[in-house]
């Protein structure tokens, strides 16, 4: 076969799905061959792709004593077969790469009907050295999905956007009418829970703002610990893919026997799900997280496209949280609050953890709760209802994470909260940095200590 029309590895990346299983060849110490069934084949970069090892069979044998071998594959829509001829390097056993294969494993073990079978022990990585394709009738290629049009709508309403609730409408929005993604959410890093928590969503009977994954469950928590996206293509019963669900505040806090648990909002029965964490300079900021009651809904394409536009997304946070806290602000104008009418609004604000309840409804907990806490305390002492960004990050009875924590997103979560759960309190921004306290009847805040 002529070198030239040798085809690369990202150009037959969609072998690489899971959806038809590969052969393998190998051959032992004494020249004895052996052919084998491998369920997963997996993508690594333009040179490399990984074996899934989970049995310590006579290909495995084979392939540490000579570590050269083919696999055959076959692109699941042209029918098409490759010959890759490869040469093992490592074998890894955790890492990004490990908890891809491990995901993408569970949903070929389920939809094969294998869940109880297939356990992922290591990724074997190999380079591969040539790639032949071979001779035979196929079908025609269907067009590339125009993903990259997406990306560029999302890049583009990112760019016009001036505010991080107005960021985070743009991303889910450009998804919905550019990408075909009905059901999506974006969740922040909370660095010192160590969990994420919604501050957006689309597509769901119930908004789940405020709702939290903790790193490391699920498709999304497994994202953030490795920052790496995490792809499922069939739907899965794996429990460590399942949403996790999180323990109640009376098992974390058991002085507390109010329940605090926000219901999370995504699909009962996902068949495709992807996780995509959202970096900037390095740092861990959220995860983007798509989902889909279809099977194979979400490719390699797809995945790429959501990787550009997390990128996007952490940089444009990045530059909002440095606009909304100035270094040098002017000094907030002292405004009297407008007089409430109406019978008094009950409100509880518990210091054990910061969570705030509306009566005996729960509301947040946390930053935000304490955020809401210092706001409804100064506005019933003191009658102020003008705030900015850069006091609550100096207010050293707050407690706020480290300048890394994006204040913005948890005044986000917090203003969607109060417009969901109670209509008679409001925040909102006045300008860069600052924002407006609104209650329409008395507050009775009752702290509590315990």
């Amino acid at each position: 076969m002529n070198a030239a029309a040798a085809p690369s590895l990202p150009e037959i990346r969609a072998c690489f799905e899971g959806a038809i299983p590969a052969m393998v060849a190998t051959c032992a110490e004494d020249g004895t061959p052996n052919v084998a069934f491998i369920s997963q084949v997996y993508y690594v970069d333009e040179r490399h792709v990984a074996l899934s090892f989970q049995f310590f069979n006579k290909t495995r044998r084979n392939i540490l004593a000579n570590p050269h071998g083919n696999v055959l594959v076959m692109d699941p829509v042209t029918a098409g077969f490759y010959r890759l001829q490869m040469r093992y390097l490592r074998t890894e056993t955790e890492g990004p790469l490990f908890e891809g294969m491990k995901a993408q494993l569970a949903g070929i073990a389920s939809h094969s009907g294998m869940a109880g079978v297939f356990r992922l022990l290591g990724s074997d990585v190999y380079e591969v050295e040539a790639i032949e394709r071979l001779e035979g009738a196929s079908l025609p290629a269907p067009p590339r999905p125009g993903l990259l049009a997406g990306v560029r709508r999302a890049a583009e309403r990112m760019a016009a956007c001036g505010a991080t609730d107005e960021l985070l409408q743009a991303v889910l929005a450009t998804l919905n009418d550019h990408l075909g993604i009905r059901h999506a959410m974006v969740l922040m890093l909370d660095a010192a829970a160590q969990r994420l928590y919604a501050v957006a969503t689309c597509g769901y009977s119930t908004s789940g703002v405020g709702s939290e994954i903790e790193i490391g469950h699920g498709v999304i928590g497994v994202a953030a610990r490795e920052r790496t996206p995490v792809r499922i293509s069939h739907m899965t019963n794996a429990a460590a893919y399942s949403h996790a669900v999180r323990s109640s505040m009376r098992e974390s806090e058991p002085g507390l026997a109010l329940d605090t648990e926000i219901p999370f909002p995504g699909l009962a029965e996902p068949h495709s799900q992807l996780a995509v964490p959202i970096l900037s300079t390095g740092r861990l900021l959220g995860v983007l997280f798509v989902e889909s009651p279809l099977d194979m809904r979400f490719g390699f394409e797809d995945e790429d496209a959501l990787v550009a536009i997390a990128g996007h997304l952490g940089a444009a946070l990045d530059l909002l949280q440095t606009a909304a806290e100035p270094a040098a602000p002017e000094e907030p104008m002292a405004a009297a609050a407008p007089s409430a009418g109406g019978s008094p609004l009950a409100v509880r604000h518990y210091l054990v953890n910061n969570s705030v309840f509306i009566g005996d409804r729960y509301l947040i907990k946390g930053v935000a709760g304490a955020i809401l806490g210092k706001l409804l305390r100064e506005h019933t002492q003191q009658g102020r209802c003008e705030f900015t960004n850069r006091e609550l990050r100096l207010d050293p009875a707050l407690r706020l994470p480290d300048l890394s924590d994006n204040l913005e997103a948890r005044l986000v979560l917090l203003q969607r909260r109060l417009v969901e759960n109670c209509p008679h309190i409001r925040i909102e921004k006045t300008g860069r940095g600052r924002f407006r306290l609104h209650v329409d009847r008395p507050i009775a805040l009752e702290e509590i200590c315990a």
